[in-house]
């Protein structure tokens, strides 16, 4: 598995540091870029131009839901290599996903997060330092897992001991992820641009998660609560227009 994508994932939601993260690619371009009048370019809709302008210089086929989820959609966060290359990034469908801990809050969201990974073969870091392993579809399990955890917070969980909790259960789900054949997983089939294809599958209290490899060269992870993970479709995005 991708230990680059257990370092990214290590965010507050899950995917990577987002778009305004400090030291991200995103941030540095918001720092630098200017608006016509010498004032700086910044506000939600900068945000959101930037990041949908990161999405489509990626060099893979985004994937999402199809079109048999008529919901909102929305570009979430992407990770790149300091060479701009992006790596991974993510898709929202439905309600947004917080954290809530309030007793029964969280059963009334319904979301399901799609994440694309550049599947990608061993190889040597940009400064020729170091080698990254192969991207799997462990490293797309490992994210959506991660992702998850992170728009969870047990009702009973007291504020303060959260972080912990939080540190052992994506953990566990780092070495849930490189066991796809354990017994923690299920065999699932979901069609990808139509063909059915096979996915590992797991449920916990929190939502569920699955992961996959796609034909175009991808690997495939989602993770969701409220909306059955049993009915759903992947097709590649054409147009990232409606997402941004």
């Amino acid at each position: 598995m991708e230990t680059t994508s257990r370092t990214a994932a290590e965010s507050p939601v899950g995917d990577s540091p987002g778009p305004d993260a400090p030291g991200s690619p995103e941030a540095e371009a918001e720092a630098g870029a200017e608006a016509p009048d010498g004032a700086p370019d910044a506000g939600p809709a900068a945000a959101a131009r930037r990041t949908a302008e990161a999405y489509a210089g990626a060099s893979f086929s985004w994937y999402a839901l199809d079109e048999a989820f008529t919901g909102p959609r929305r570009l979430m966060q992407i990770a790149a290599e300091p060479d701009g290359a992006v790596q991974h990034g993510s898709i929202g469908h439905g309600d947004e996903p917080s954290i809530r801990s309030e007793a029964g809050a969280a059963e009334k969201e319904r979301f399901a997060v799609v994440i694309t990974v550049a599947a990608s073969p061993l190889r040597r870091t940009g400064d020729g330092t170091g080698v990254l392993e192969a991207t799997t579809a462990s490293s797309a399990a490992w994210l959506a897992g991660s992702g998850l955890l992170a728009h969870t917070w047990p009702a009973q969980l007291d504020h303060s001991l959260r972080d912990d909790w939080l540190d052992q259960q994506t953990e566990a789900a780092f070495e849930l992820a490189d066991d796809l054949d354990g017994p923690e997983w299920s065999a699932l089939s979901l069609p990808v641009d139509g063909e059915p294809t096979p996915f590992h599958y797991r449920e916990s209290e929190f939502g569920w998660v699955l992961a996959g490899s796609a034909a175009g060269g991808v690997h495939i992870g989602a993770y969701g609560r409220g909306l059955s993970a049993f009915g759903l479709g992947f097709s590649a995005v054409d147009d990232l227009t409606p997402y941004a």
